[in-house]
């Protein structure tokens, strides 16, 4: 898939997760949004993954670590077309099956997840289990940058550099904002990469809004052997909406009627920028 596609769907993706916090009037759209393009790659490009056949035995595994920002997965999760769409309207509704947070009862999701620090764990257990069993597929999974702070990260993190995952490719998603502020400011995981690598971890640092990027560090993270990898995506959050952009007031609300109206036409321009792009 070219660059030019995969934008197209990240800002649909983006699109979707403004709609699901909206409808829900509840939310966190800015942690979603700075992830969308690593939620998109994963999906349409990266992982060995059937819609058709979400329980598929050799399929590549992803957990969301930091599970608040289950709108973005959901988003991606749809547009994929493991469901609906229009469900994403659902969000956080009575009855919905999708809820603030990710659940396993959910096509597509392979973990629940929601307190912050767990979501590592299960994924290196995965991991194990994959090399216990001799299977040979591949788990991801997403942390906040703030999450990491959770000493829950670094005894899964040791585990999984000693035992030596190659198998496992974590992804922090550093926007620098936590909902108390930045993430400097409120209990420093800086320098991220050193710490992953005392871990011993291989660490790629990334532009998370890079397709090219993006491309060329997971593939990095394929051919890389004998330990697992850590990619560093440097992002922006509440990217693609105006006034949600590194503001980190957009953690965890929703945008009443008029912020959607200008958040939908913020993501509006974009598509039709990268429609015009398509026919140049």
């Amino acid at each position: 898939m070219n660059n030019l596609e995969l934008q197209k769907h990240a800002n649909d993706v983006r699109k979707g997760i403004v709609t699901a916090v909206h409808s829900a009037k509840a939310g966190h759209p800015g942690g979603s949004l700075s992830a969308a393009d690593i939620f998109t790659y994963l999906y349409f490009e990266e992982m060995n993954i059937d819609p058709k056949n979400p329980d598929k035995e050799d399929r590549d595994r992803f957990v969301l670590s930091k599970g608040h920002t289950a709108p973005g997965l959901y988003s991606a999760l749809a547009y994929r077309g493991f469901f609906p769409v229009e469900d994403l309207k659902t969000l956080r509704h009575l009855g919905s099956y999708l809820q603030g947070h990710p659940c396993i009862h959910i096509p597509g999701v392979d973990m629940s997840s929601g307190s912050l620090g767990q979501g590592i764990s299960a994924a290196v257990g995965m991991a194990l289990g994959a090399k216990l069993g001799q299977k040979d597929f591949r788990v991801y999974t997403l942390l906040g940058d703030g999450e990491i702070e959770e000493g829950q990260v670094w005894e899964a993190a040791m585990f999984a550099g000693f035992r030596k995952l190659d198998n496992l490719c974590v992804i922090v998603d550093n926007n620098n904002l936590q909902i108390d502020g930045p993430i400097d400011q409120v209990c420093s995981p800086y320098p991220i990469d050193k710490k992953f690598e005392a871990f011993n971890f291989h660490v790629i640092n990334v532009d998370a809004h890079d397709f090219d990027a993006l491309r060329a560090a997971f593939q990095e993270a394929r051919e890389t052997k004998g330990m697992p990898t850590c990619i560093v995506a440097h992002s922006l959050k509440g990217k693609g909406v105006s006034f949600m952009e590194n503001s980190v007031d957009w953690h965890g609300k929703a945008p009443n009627d008029e912020e959607y109206a200008v958040a939908m036409a913020d993501l509006e321009k974009i598509g039709a920028e990268l429609e015009k792009a398509g026919e140049a």
